[in-house]
């Protein structure tokens, strides 16, 4: 029987949440909630939202429709904000208490956001958050990056389908669930895309020189490279797909997080 989860995508209707210049959270949270749940029913997930469209329903609401539901998991996707603008940057994710599989699927979310290039600023305890305390089923809030940070909003616009495909891969690693669907081995790109396997990325040259090596020394064909302030590690370029997954599936057995990227070659 497969699982079962019910995504929130935070606020809605005359509920924006966090408003910066202009863009408000609603917008972001559903939008990176249904490409979450695109993604987990290809996966074999039931997938179940407290919302599709903008309209607007009470924390309250939103926990009682997960308990109706049954549903074995809840996570509730938001943007976070500060008071001053562009003073914090990272991901969060939150929990009613720090035990569980609850925390488990907490941490796999935050480690998977954090290959997409985010500060992970770690799993946080909220028993006061309606969803999260008056849901019966494990329950995680997420925090897609900081709203009011410039650094945060670029990598959500710039990554945003990586950002999805980290949610749901932590929640289908915290499941058990096979995080990549089988693949043709002759499956190719269209003519002049290529794919690489990205290992980290940091705001720190340092870092991504200490991972680079870190993987050379195993045997990886990592390289680092330079983009917007940014510095990626990837391992290897691929013309076919199959080829990406199958370096993928190494890094994880060694113990990397890992994101499959497409290029123009």
């Amino acid at each position: 029987m497969p699982y079962s989860i019910m995504l929130d995508a935070g606020h809605g209707g005359r509920d924006p949440g966090a408003v910066y210049n202009g863009r408000q959270e609603k917008d972001d949270t559903l939008a990176l909630t249904l490409a979450v749940g695109e993604i987990l029913q290809n996966r074999g997930v039931d997938v179940e939202y407290t919302r599709t469209t903008d309209i607007y329903e009470s924390p309250y609401q939103k926990a009682m429709e997960a308990n109706n539901a049954g549903v074995d998991f809840f996570v509730s996707i938001h943007r976070n904000s500060y008071p001053a603008d562009n003073a914090v940057s990272g991901v969060e994710t939150l929990v009613y208490d720090l035990s569980g599989i609850k925390l488990e699927l907490a941490e796999n979310i935050a480690a998977q956001l954090e290959t997409v290039g985010f500060v992970n600023l770690g799993v946080k305890a909220r028993p006061g958050l309606v969803v999260l305390r008056r849901t019966r089923m494990p329950a995680v809030l997420v925090e897609a990056g900081f709203i009011n940070s410039d650094t945060d909003n670029y990598l959500f616009d710039n990554n945003f389908d990586d950002i999805a495909l980290a949610i749901a891969d932590g929640i289908l690693d915290t499941l058990g669930i096979d995080t990549e669907p089988d693949v043709p081995v002759d499956q190719n790109p269209p003519q002049g895309r290529g794919y690489t396997v990205q290992a980290g990325v940091f705001r720190n040259g340092t870092y991504a020189d200490r991972l680079q090596n870190e993987l050379v020394a195993q045997d990886f064909p990592a390289v680092v490279s330079q983009d917007n302030g940014l510095y990626r590690v990837t391992a290897g370029t691929f013309s076919r797909l199959d080829e990406a997954v199958r370096m993928e599936q190494k890094l994880k057995k060694a113990g990397y997080q890992t994101v499959i990227i497409s290029e123009q070659t």
